[in-house]
């Protein structure tokens, strides 16, 4: 064993296939009978957002380093190159299979409840005329035609906005002879329109816009004959570049780059299949694109169109049971969060349990006179953030408030810039964090004057301060007023705010200084205890798994005879069931209602299990290009707990579960369970955990 080489690119599976092939597993589950009508088309939207994203930095971070002539491989070893034309062949799959589900299972299943998305042909008199007086009243005067020619060469085409193609003949008013004309659809209008009661014919019609503006658009070019109108649509590279070493003001900078994600380099072109292949070689040659980057539709270019849909029906039968996430015994029979945590930490597990009490940490800090300070990370919030009001109140209250916002948070970057705005405006001390390294940890500090001295009081996340996520997304939070624990969050805040060395924090982990280390290490201290014939084991739960690093002390463990159990939801390079190398490693991936999220890492040691909840994901960006806290669960209950609730009752789960095998590809278990023995995680801790309603 000893001879094997770790870093063998064979026993690494490339991360953007495998990012892939999670995309593959969210698809999924829009075929499964088994879920209500209108969550399989969410899932279907969710599949093509997340096809979008992948394609707008990932793709096009590869395709610029081709462009740049970069030679940089992963540890699988391919190429840029290789990795764009292997992921041409699976997208196009995905891409292929999405519309199958579309229009061979949920049109079906749609029509049969009384939801039609209705084709031009099938429109009846009455719908004909109400969709004529749209395009003349709501479309036509917004509408902007251009057509093709020296004088009007090929416009600017926002990224992922719907255009469409347009083939004429004949003359217009200046005798010039017909050509190609672009019509772009201004991004104010619906994608969808819902016919009113007096014209449907069904409880619920509905037609895209792109077939009002097709049916229409010989009304734009009178007098000329359209033979041909494609609706297309086109990806931008939408990685936001700022030089660090070079800015003097983060905010300014991100401002200045903003603008130009609507009109990065292009990396796909989406276009409905019925299109010529003169106008693919056209629309192509205009975008600088190869066959390999061309996607054809067989519907709508954006399924995206449709993810309003299931909110707008009020269908309660084709859609998952609501819920209501409970509040914890302890905290409802006081009125006074301060107390409650004084006498033991409070640990909650997001959406089962509500993150109403995070909520309630920060108002009442904001009220009581006695809190004299607040300080707190922010990377996404939403709008209309109640987390963001209670610290502009706490901050109109005279109290002393810090907050660290993450400017660079994917696509958020507009939303926390207005934040940090409302928030100085406020009386808020606002910092962006350490320059080169994205603040990704989830912490609130509170510092509170009582009878024995300041005390601190910490709240620490594995999830974004987002009270919309927190109902969708699995997530811990620990809510503790432990003296080391506190000090070390202090310490972590004076790191961000001020130039100071970082320091021995006593007990919280952090990256980019301690993680990966002490990670490494607890992997190591398994195999000594598993060679000494003590109790060994490792049992980790996160988003990703992809650093080279800790997947050699993995296989390293594996080799000795440590049994791992892994729960990762996304991309995972780690290779399980080779021969002398992972066979003791399995891993699985959870795809449910709600989105695996939690960070959760447990290691047997010797019978003396250790507990952390982490922020960070098992990537290198986590350990060494972001600030990320990771924190022992020292309370055995709540420990014992999260053994319980966040690992286990995963690992017991055969039908949500998918298994990844050696060559990549990922086994649903539920084909081998009957509905009898069927065990869902995420509906055991729904039972366990949160009331119905």
């Amino acid at each position: 064993m000893d001879s094997i080489d770790l870093g063998d690119p064979a026993l690494y599976i490339n991360r953007e296939l495998s990012l892939l092939e999670f995309n593959r597993r969210v698809l999924a589950q829009a075929k499964r009978d088994s879920y209500p009508l209108l969550e399989r088309l969410r899932y279907l939207c969710i599949a093509s957002s997340n096809l979008d994203e992948f394609f707008e930095i990932r793709v096009a971070g590869l395709k610029q380093q081709v462009e740049y002539g970069s030679a940089q491989r992963g540890p699988d070893n391919l190429s840029p190159e290789e990795q764009l034309t292997r992921i041409s062949v699976v997208a196009h799959e995905i891409v292929n299979e999405q519309y199958v589900v579309l229009n061979d299972m949920l049109w079906p299943a749609l029509r049969n409840e009384g939801i039609y998305f209705l084709r031009r042909e099938e429109w009846n008199d009455a719908q004909r005329r109400w969709v004529d007086d749209y395009f003349r009243e709501e479309l036509a005067p917004i509408l902007s035609p251009m057509g093709l020619d020296p004088a009007h060469p090929f416009p600017r085409v926002l990224n992922k906005s719907l255009n469409f193609i347009i083939q004429l003949d004949g003359q217009d008013a200046f005798g010039r002879s017909g050509g190609m004309a672009i019509v772009q659809a201004p991004r104010a209008l619906p994608r969808v329109v819902k016919l009113p009661l007096d014209v449907a014919v069904h409880d619920f019609d509905f037609v895209f816009l792109s077939s009002i503006i097709h049916a229409h658009v010989g009304d734009l070019f009178h007098g000329m004959e359209v033979t041909g109108c494609h609706q297309f649509r086109v990806t931008r590279n939408s990685d936001l570049f700022v030089d660090e070493e070079e800015i003097t003001d983060l905010r300014r900078a991100l401002e200045g780059e903003l603008p130009s994600r609507r009109f990065g380099d292009e990396v796909r072109l989406e276009i409905d299949n019925s299109c010529a292949e003169p106008i693919l070689d056209f629309l192509s040659s205009q975008f600088g694109l190869t066959s390999e980057d061309v996607y054809l539709c067989n519907g709508p270019v954006n399924l995206m169109r449709l993810s309003s849909i299931p909110d707008s029906i009020d269908r309660p039968d084709l859609k998952f049971a609501s819920f209501s996430p409970r509040i914890p015994d302890r905290l409802q029979q006081s009125d006074n969060i301060f107390s409650v945590i004084r006498t033991r930490d409070v640990l909650l597990h997001h959406p089962f349990e509500s993150f109403v009490p995070v909520l309630e940490f920060l108002r009442q800090a904001a009220k009581d006179p006695d809190v004299l300070a607040i300080r707190q990370t922010l990377y996404r919030t939403g709008a209309d953030s109640a987390v963001v009001k209670a610290l502009i109140d706490a901050a109109s209250n005279g109290k002393e408030v810090l907050v660290v916002i993450e400017l660079r948070a994917r696509f958020d970057e507009a939303d926390n810039i207005e934040l940090a705005t409302e928030l100085q405006e406020a009386g808020a001390q606002v910092v962006y964090g350490v320059v080169g390294y994205k603040t990704h940890s989830k912490m609130i500090l509170v510092i509170r004057r009582e009878r024995e001295g300041l005390r601190r009081y910490v709240h620490l996340g594995t999830g974004n301060y987002h009270a919309g996520t927190a109902r969708v997304y699995t997530d811990y939070g620990l809510m503790t007023c432990d003296p080391d624990m506190g000090a070390d969050v202090e310490q972590l805040f004076r790191q961000l705010t001020s130039t100071t060395q970082s320091g021995n924090l006593k007990k919280v982990l952090q990256s980019p200084f301690t993680l990966y280390e002490t990670i490494c290490h607890c992997i190591r201290r398994e195999i000594e205890h598993h060679e000494a014939g003590r109790p060994s084991g490792v049992v980790a739960k996160m988003n990703s798994l992809v650093e080279p690093g800790v997947i050699k002390e993995l296989y390293r463990a594996s080799q000795a005879g440590v049994k791992i159990q892994l729960i990762v939801r996304g991309m995972c390079s780690l290779r399980p069931g080779v021969q002398n190398v992972s066979e003791n490693i399995e891993v699985r991936s959870i795809i449910g209602r709600f989105l695996e999220h939690a960070r959760v890492f447990r290691f047997e040691n010797a019978g003396r299990s250790v507990t952390y909840l982490s922020s960070a994901d098992w990537m290198a960006r986590n350990f060494f290009r972001r600030v990320e806290t990771c924190y022992p669960i020292e309370d055995p209950e709540l420990s014992g707990r999260i053994a319980l609730h966040g690992l286990t009752t995963y690992l017991q789960d055969n039908s949500q579960s998918w298994i990844l095998q050696s060559d990549g590809s990922y086994r649903p278990m539920e084909c081998n369970v009957s509905d009898a023995d069927s065990v869902s995680a995420q509906n055991s801790l729904l039972t366990q955990l949160a009331e119905s309603s």
